[in-house]
């Protein structure tokens, strides 16, 4: 027997939904409770919503730079290696071969170290300015959290 999974059938559009925020309200009008801005709070969450949006976009397209770089250096790399075999072929001392060996191997080491410095550069700016936009995000939350919270407290006086 196939049981139905609820977590597919989720519509974030039903969460907004306006009609159920005016029950809320009239609820808090009943009971003579300061009533909060039950609009503003859902407009609020979709700018959260909105903000963790971009900071994934951003971050989606800061793993793809990465991807493709480190196929563009892959692609490198496999060229660069049928170079360093036919240097290695020729023929030659074996002191000229173990000299030309030391310096492959040590600049294969740099371009590596260059390459690795490069990548890790490219992901700590995605991710900053992913985090960028999520610390916008919360900061403007909590101004407009202050200002709901000035709107319901009652002044003292």
């Amino acid at each position: 027997m196939a049981t139905k999974n609820p977590f597919l059938d989720f519509d974030p559009a039903k969460f907004f939904d306006m009609n159920r925020l005016t029950d809320f309200q009239k609820a808090f009008t009943e009971f003579k409770l300061p009533s909060p801005d039950f609009e503003g709070v859902v407009a609020a969450q979709r700018r959260n919503v909105e903000a963790i949006v971009a900071a994934n976009q951003l971050a989606v397209e800061g793993y793809q730079a990465v991807a493709r770089r480190q196929a563009e250096i892959i692609r490198q790399s496999l060229e660069e290696t049928s170079t360093i075999i036919s240097e290695l072929m020729t023929p030659g001392t074996p002191e000229d071969k173990v000299a030309k060996q030391a310096a492959l191997v040590k600049a294969s080491f740099e371009k590596a170290s260059a390459n690795l410095k490069e990548l890790s550069e490219l992901v700590a700016k995605s991710n900053s300015e992913a985090a960028e936009v999520l610390s916008k995000r919360v900061k403007e939350s909590i101004e407009e959290l202050q200002g709901v919270l000035a709107k319901v407290t009652p002044k003292k006086g």
